[in-house]
């Protein structure tokens, strides 16, 4: 009789597979809202925020989003390939193109920043900072509270990281 644990072997394994999947998955939402970065911006801080909701929406509160960091959460500690794998295929790839988009931004004299890797980590932190408590007892956040977490991030982000005057 063929079960699940006859393909994939044990329950480590099945895990991982798991991960890889809904990290795949993820992938695919997470590039297709980096394709909508504002590289070219008319307004720096309306074309962030709305980024920051996309990337809130269409990334962290999607089905999987929500599953993937659940099944991470709950089961990391207990199966470290779990975390490496979605750290390895998931931040590992997704990071770089944001970091990417920063860096063009700051080329582009938007912004000023020394590295685009620890501006994208900030930005997203930034932009997510008011919804962490929603996202640890697995709820999402309503749009008027995605809205207002990533105006403050990326106010804050702005004024961290704007090169020259801000308009507020």
């Amino acid at each position: 009789r063929q079960t699940i644990y006859n393909h994939h072997g044990d329950k480590e394994k099945l895990f991982v597979a798991i991960v890889r999947d809904l990290t795949e998955r993820c992938n695919a939402g997470i590039f297709a809202t980096i394709s909508t970065f504002p590289d070219q911006p008319k307004d720096l801080e309306a074309d962030l925020i709305a980024f920051a909701v996309r990337m809130t929406r269409n990334c962290i509160c999607s089905r999987d989003g929500k599953f993937l960091r659940k099944l991470i959460q709950s089961e990391g500690e207990r199966y470290p390939e779990l975390f490496a794998e979605w750290r390895e295929q998931g931040p590992g790839r997704t990071w770089p193109a944001i970091a990417a988009r920063f860096a063009r931004l700051a080329h582009a004299g938007f912004l000023d920043i020394e590295d685009p890797d620890v501006a994208a980590r900030q930005f997203q932190a930034l932009a997510n900072a008011e919804l962490q408590t929603t996202f640890m007892l697995g709820g999402t956040p309503t749009d008027d509270e995605v809205l207002q977490s990533a105006t403050h991030g990326v106010r804050t982000f702005l004024r961290a990281f704007v090169r020259g005057k801000l308009k507020t």
